[in-house]
């Protein structure tokens, strides 16, 4: 009987074990969706207007255009066994609102340094908000994916 008892212990004990490092142990993505509005003008630097316009029609128009963009950031990392989160979610609404402030009601193209020599395609953007994202997350977590409506029709996503 005692003998049971132990073995019922034990079973009991490493279950616990098993499954609380199983928990812990898996990866969780978790997202936020943010939105801003900002003007670009599709155009590479070293084309003509006329070439320009042949790769991208109307949007190469030399006074822009603007959009509504949403931006998806989703992160993926362990639960924290203290927390239950992967990271807080109110620390990656602020750095991604922070970035957003850099580009919101912008014309991208003129006002944002990094889009001086590069086109500022959706794609473009979804590779942006990566690179300025990434390094400022906590240890242990990291990007996932960018995904960028430009309009309801088009979208990027871009995971690193």
């Amino acid at each position: 009987s005692s003998l049971k008892q132990w073995y019922q212990r034990r079973v009991r004990v490493q279950h616990y074990y098993i499954t609380n490092n199983l928990r812990m142990s898996r990866e969780v993505l978790l997202a936020r969706v943010e939105q801003f509005s900002a003007a670009h003008r599709l155009f590479h630097h070293n084309l003509t207007d006329e070439e320009n316009f042949a790769i991208y029609n109307k949007c190469s128009w030399k006074h822009g255009h603007g959009h509504n963009y949403k931006v998806e950031i989703r992160v993926k990392g362990k639960v924290n066994e203290k927390t239950g989160m992967v990271m807080d979610i109110a620390v990656l609404k602020k750095e991604i609102q922070d970035l957003i402030a850099t580009i919101d009601h912008k014309f991208i193209d003129k006002d944002v340094p990094y889009f001086a020599n590069v086109p500022s395609t959706v794609e473009n953007l979804c590779i942006f908000f990566w690179e300025m994202l990434a390094p400022k997350l906590p240890d242990g977590v990291k990007l996932n994916k960018v995904k960028i409506w430009e309009t309801d029709k088009n979208i990027a996503a871009y995971k690193g």
